[in-house]
């Protein structure tokens, strides 16, 4: 009897083990895959594509895109927020996985990382105070002009400079460019039409737009070789062709000044 006790006993404790084994991988499992993490940086300075909330979110169009687009491919999206001008370097050292920041598909940047399809496209604008009487290129001779370090719009207003005579004054981000202006150390800046429009109504700025150049298209940008470029690429077919991007970029007003 006891013989038979004691083999119900370890026939018993060998079924709890294997059913604790299961639990335990099945676990795994889940662990494995609500750990599948896409880390994406930006720079949360570039209202309506990326800014912080009053409650210090970081919203926007890109944000809202990014996470649909983790949605699709199955991650949980990380963000990180640092300066633009260090976003291309993040990518390099593969500190992240892809970066979202309003960034136009330059030559010189698709030489050091990968880009999806181009999703959004706009031109520039110059901003100026209201009483400053800028209302055209020819009008910004002799005067300083703001650019946000590390955009095309820093290339841009570089090569404008030399025909057009104005100084042109890098900063780190794009609210302390606005601060610049208000506070009358620049005269005038250079920025992404849709973020200028946003500015210029919050802050009753003038500006023009610049009739000169052709901005390339904003992408995704990824490190060089990145097997997620593909994947993201089908989900932004996807997303466009159910109207899902269409719908973004009506909730952030990007159609409003947007060059398609």
């Amino acid at each position: 009897m006891k013989k038979q006790f004691k083999i119900m006993v370890m026939f018993l404790s060998f079924v709890l083990l294997l059913a604790a084994c299961g639990k335990s991988n099945d676990m795994s499992s889940n662990s494995s895959k609500n750990d599948k993490v896409l880390k994406m940086a930006t720079s949360a300075d570039f209202k309506p594509f990326e800014s912080r909330d009053k409650e210090g979110n970081i919203v926007g169009f890109d944000i809202d895109l990014a996470n649909l687009i983790a949605d699709e491919l199955g991650y949980k999206l990380e963000i990180q927020d640092m300066n633009f001008d260090g976003l291309i370097g993040a990518l390099q050292s593969k500190r992240v996985d892809m970066v979202m920041a309003g960034m136009s598909t330059t030559e010189k940047r698709k030489k050091n990382v990968d880009f999806s399809k181009e999703y959004h496209r706009s031109g520039e604008m110059f901003l100026s105070l209201p009483d400053k009487k800028i209302e055209s290129l020819e009008s910004l001779e002799g005067k300083t002009v703001g650019v946000q370090l590390g955009t095309i719009q820093e290339e841009g207003a570089n090569e404008l400079s030399k025909k057009y005579g104005f100084t042109v004054k890098p900063v780190d981000n794009a609210g302390v460019l606005i601060q610049e202006l208000l506070s009358n150390r620049v005269d005038a800046v250079y920025m992404d039409s849709v973020v200028a429009v946003g500015y210029r109504d919050e802050q009753g700025l003038f500006g023009f737009d610049d009739p000169t150049t052709s901005s390339p298209g904003m992408a995704i940008a990824f490190p060089k070789g990145s097997d997620l470029v593909d994947d993201v690429n089908k989900a932004l077919d996807k997303l466009e062709k159910e109207g899902k991007i269409k719908e973004l970029k009506e909730k952030w007003k990007l159609d409003q000044v947007a060059i398609e």
